[in-house]
């Protein structure tokens, strides 16, 4: 076991944690893709099973990324703004939580519909960075003013997660019964084929449509109360006793969130309230294991790895979309592959891609070059 590094503002694991969630955008599912198609291991067939959306109802592992990404968004919170909240530059950081949001639902629409405009109609405007970004900012402003009684913050989440089952449970889309959920019924896809301009993903619905936004704000607002958590000086509490916290709070909200899904069920495209306390509950575990792993027990090698994902996250989601990385892997290893069967061929392809990846981002920090939103 390694020796921990001096305590720092800055989470390893915190890195590490927001790494290990996007290398399952970046390439993680197809090298599990890859190798259970090689494979055919049944163990296998049930990760892959996970790493695929449910279509309405429901949870699998990869409905968790998005929820987790802006549960982690708000975990930093308190270590990127408290030091300025303290010195009285409360309008200093309005300016920038508001600034950063904007920049990321800018960036979202850049992500759907490139530097072009492919006139009203054709545009998306609902985005992942878009839902972070505004989700975050709320969160966020709500932290800013209630810094001084971050209590209130509980009071908040409740407020928003009951506001959204209330709206869901009595609105519904005109010829619809009050409560609908089904994806024509609902009143969040009402909302969004009312005031949404542009396209919907699902052409009658989009899973990062707007009043969607006001639950997400619920993982950002838990993120921020795990993030004030972890910032306690360790001479009040330790870090043993921090990831225990963490994990008892991770079952408590997986106990809620499971409840409640039983009248208003688990749904990631309508980001139900139960969906909010379900995923935050996962995310509060991962941290917690994270947490003491890395930093607590200080296996800091493990935690580098993913780090350096975590490091560029918005970067390197952005440059999954314009950057050719399988051109690349198929320049470097495309000639061991044509030497091997299908199979081996699929896995070695989608392991480099993946390499490929890992080492654009681990030279741009070594660079010292980050994309800071």
């Amino acid at each position: 076991m390694e020796t921990p590094a001096p305590k720092s503002e800055r989470l390893l694991s915190l890195d590490a944690l927001r790494g290990f969630d996007l290398f399952w955008i970046i390439g993680g599912h197809a090298v599990i893709t890859a190798l259970w198609k090689l494979t055919d291991w049944t163990w296998l067939a049930v990760v892959h099973e996970q790493l695929g959306h449910v279509k309405w109802n429901g949870f699998h592992f990869e409905d968790l990324i998005f929820p987790l990404f802006l549960f982690l968004a708000g975990v930093s919170t308190p270590f990127a703004l408290s030091r300025r909240l303290g010195e009285g530059a409360r309008g200093e950081v309005i300016r920038k939580v508001v600034v950063r949001g904007l920049i990321l639902v800018v960036l979202g629409v850049i992500y759907n519909n490139g530097l072009q405009w492919k006139g009203l109609e054709n545009m998306r405007f609902a985005s992942v960075l878009g839902r972070i970004g505004l989700a975050g900012m709320c969160a966020q402003l709500l932290f800013v003013f209630s810094f001084e009684q971050p209590r209130r913050l509980w009071g908040w989440v409740v407020g928003v997660l009951l506001a959204y089952w209330a709206v869901l449970s009595f609105g519904h889309a005109p010829g619809f019964a009050a409560g609908d959920l089904t994806i024509e019924g609902n009143f969040t896809s009402y909302v969004d084929r009312l005031l949404l301009p542009g396209k919907l993903h699902l052409k009658i619905h989009d899973p990062e449509g707007l009043l969607a936004i006001l639950p997400a704000i619920g993982n950002a607002l838990l993120g921020i109360l795990a993030g004030l958590w972890l910032r306690r000086a360790d001479s009040e509490v330790s870090g043993h006793r921090k990831a225990a916290g963490l994990a008892v709070a991770g079952l408590a909200l997986l106990l809620l969130g499971g409840l409640w899904s039983f009248v208003f069920p688990l749904n990631k495209n309508l980001w139900t309230s139960s969906f909010v306390l379900w995923t935050s509950g996962w995310s509060a575990l991962l941290l917690g294991l994270f947490y003491w792993v890395i930093d607590v027990q200080g296996v800091r090698r493990l935690g580098a790895i993913f780090a350096v994902i975590g490091m560029n996250s918005v970067l390197i989601y952005m440059a999954g979309k314009f950057i050719d990385f399988d051109y690349t892997a198929r320049a470097l290893f495309g000639g061991v592959a044509k030497a091997l069967p299908a199979g081996w061929a699929a896995l070695v392809l989608a392991v480099g891609v993946l390499a490929v990846e890992w080492l654009f981002l681990w030279f741009l920090k070594e660079k010292k070059v980050f994309l800071k939103v």
